[in-house]
This record gives structure tokens, sequence and C-alpha cells, in this order.
């Protein structure tokens, strides 16, 4: 399936994860807290999982849009990290010397990004990478945004379940 395809069962399929999430608040006592925010969060990591397992193929969006960022984020850490360690002493060449600099290992990282990345419907396309993809997600919201646990506990949940959406639409469900 395409990233169309994939993107728009995550739209049309999240009210079954709610309902889902609801279920098992109640029936399982499950500490789900289902809050306007939480919902409306759950519906965008659901939906970016959806894709996300296309991350392992070089010519899907989702793989594309990622290498930039990272190379981006790579530039930017290296100039913010170490801009000062190569100074040529000169405050107006400086700032440009640094980017420079940052601009080389975004550069590499670019290349890096699709060379260091596992063949297609590989070991991305798992069951393990949905649960890790779940658990960054809860540990980024509860940890490091703060949200209440149940709250992250939810997001969590929706983004792994997103990530599954999109093994069971491949019919490529596996545990690795």
């Amino acid at each position: 399936m395409n990233y169309e395809g994939h993107v728009l069962s995550g739209i049309l399929t999240y009210p079954l994860a709610v309902l889902l999430a609801s279920f098992l608040k109640y029936y399982a006592n499950i500490p789900f807290e289902l809050t306007a925010l939480s919902m409306i969060l759950g519906y965008g990591v659901y939906v970016l999982g959806s894709d996300l397992p296309d991350l392992d193929h070089p010519e899907a969006l989702i793989h594309r849009g990622a290498k930039a960022i990272v190379a981006v984020m790579v530039g930017s850490a290296v100039f913010v990290k170490g801009g000062n360690l190569l100074s040529i002493g000169n405050n107006v060449v400086d700032p440009a010397f640094g980017w420079f600099i940052a601009g080389l290992f975004a550069f590499g990282s670019w290349y890096a990004f699709s060379a260091l990345m596992p063949k297609h419907r590989g070991v991305v396309h798992s069951l393990t990478f949905a649960l890790l993809y779940g658990v960054l997600v809860f540990a980024t919201f509860e940890y490091g945004l703060g949200f209440k646990l149940g709250e992250a506990l939810f997001i969590g949940f929706a983004a792994f379940l997103g990530y599954t959406l999109h093994l069971i639409v491949d019919r490529e469900v596996k545990i690795i």
C-alpha cells in the first residue's frame, strides 16, 4: 500500500483505537485518561504510526522527510555543541565557519541515514518496532513533557496501535 492508503487508514480507524482504549479502561482497569488533549495527540501519533514503518523504504515520503529532519538536527547539534571549538578568532566569519562545519556533518548524515536503514520490510516492519515506538512516545509524554501517567499511557498505546495498523494493512505482522 502507498502513503495515501496508509495515512487514510489511520485517519479512518482511529475511532476503533479510542473504543478499544475505552473498553480496556473500563473492563480491564488500565488507567488510560481519555482527555481531549490526549485523544488529539493520540490521533496524531496514531496517524503518524500508520505510515512510520515505511521509514525503511528509500522512496517513501516519510523516509525522505525524516532524512531531511535528521540532517538539520545533526547540523544544528554540531553547530550548538561544537560551533565554538573551531573558531578562527574572527567574530564576523566564525558563525559562517561554524555553520559550514555543521553543514558538512548534516551532509554526511543525509547519506548515513539511508545507508544505516535496514532493508525494506525488515526489522522496522515488526511488532518489536511498534512496541518501541509506543514506549518512546509514552516516555516522551510522561517524562519529557510531564503529562499525567494515564494520558501518556493512552498516547503511547495509540502510537503502538497506529504502527500495528500499518503492519496489518500490509499483511506483514511479525514479531521481529
